[in-house]
């Protein structure tokens, strides 16, 4: 107790903890699992600079994410990414592949661990309700472990009520959301304690709003699975094709081998809500994944210790010039090079 028996904050901590019987409660100067304390990179370097100001972020460890873009976009792409930079932390990951597209081979090319004791388990579940009992499971069963969920995709994965009825939408309407209202309100503090990361995959869905004919306009998108999950999501991440044939990638035949994408940052609790940037993926050919320093220079270009006249490029805090078409090597071999690309 405190002076004259008024409860001092340590023993109203102690007392709400005691009551729960676990820790729920924290002080200052104790760790708060709602800090965030951990990222698993994106696999683009620009998307992950911009994501938490000051610092190379990504997907935020024990909160929930969402990347959702229209079709052909990377969402599964970067999906693959996120889960061997997951694995790289020691992180086990589910991937449920609701779609059942992802192969073992696919996930392999973009460096995911698939034979070890921390191989990625691939899912095909029955429905959303089976995603989430499951993670409510490992979570409870296992909460020394660090898990990485990913669901591919929201829009595709249907709930009980879907299953039961026949092919009428107004049979089972509005039951997905209040799925996700219950499992949200359920799971979101187990993933915090635990530091367990949710990644929802989505798709982008035109916005029919005959009613307000303008907010398709000012809002031309938006994704499947109600309100409640939204307000769940701590980032998250709107992927767009880039418009134009220059946008694609092709071989030394002629064939399309990748593509360029435009990220928004549609909702982010790190500050930086509204920030875009580009980048290409290789989606075909030997080598997956994201192009990351061909896109850095276009990351750089609004910066004032960048200066170009003509093809020829001047980096404040290096001595040589350079063309674009030198970039992505200078950024591999010239370390001193690549230093002053990343402060910037």
């Amino acid at each position: 107790m405190g002076t004259e028996g008024k409860l001092s904050s340590k023993d109203i901590l102690k007392m709400i903890n005691k009551k729960a019987g676990r820790t729920i409660a924290f002080s200052g100067d104790q760790e708060n699992p709602a800090d965030i304390k951990d990222w698993i990179p994106t696999g683009s370097r620009w998307l992950d600079s911009i994501i938490c100001r000051g610092q190379s972020a990504g997907i935020p460890v024990g909160r929930v994410s969402e990347i959702a873009g229209l079709e052909s976009s990377g969402k599964s792409y970067m999906a693959g990414q996120i889960a061997h930079q997951a694995q790289a932390k020691g992180i086990k990951v589910l991937f449920f592949d609701s779609e059942a597209t992802m192969t073992s081979e696919f996930l392999e090319k973009l460096g995911c661990d698939m034979e070890s004791e921390n191989q990625i388990l691939i899912i095909q579940p029955e429905d959303i309700e089976q995603v989430l009992e499951t993670m409510e499971m490992l979570m409870g069963q296992d909460p020394d472990n660090r898990y990485l969920f990913i669901v591919d995709s929201l829009a595709v994965t249907p709930c009980r009520a879907d299953l039961e009825k026949d092919f009428n939408p107004q049979s089972s309407m509005a039951q997905m959301p209040r799925v996700l209202s219950i499992g949200m309100k359920k799971l979101t503090t187990s993933l915090s304690q635990t530091q367990s990361t949710f990644l929802v995959l989505n798709q982008l869905k035109t916005n029919i709003n005959v009613n307000n004919p303008m907010m398709m306009i000012s809002q031309p998108w938006f994704t499947p699975g109600g309100k409640a999950i939204i307000y769940a999501y701590s980032l998250r991440i709107w992927l767009t094709g880039m418009k134009g044939k220059k946008t694609f990638i092709e071989d030394a035949r002629g064939y399309r081998i990748g593509s360029e994408v435009k990220a928004k940052l549609e909702k982010s609790k790190f500050g930086t809500q509204g920030r875009i940037c580009n980048f290409k993926i290789l989606w075909g050919g030997e080598n997956v994944g994201i192009m990351n320093d061909e896109s850095l220079l276009s990351a750089i270009k609004s910066s004032d210790r960048l200066t170009n006249s003509g093809a020829w490029y001047t980096l404040k805090g290096y001595d040589k010039k350079f063309q674009a078409a030198t970039f992505p090597k200078l950024m591999q071999t010239d370390e001193k090079f690549a230093k002053v690309v990343d402060d910037i």
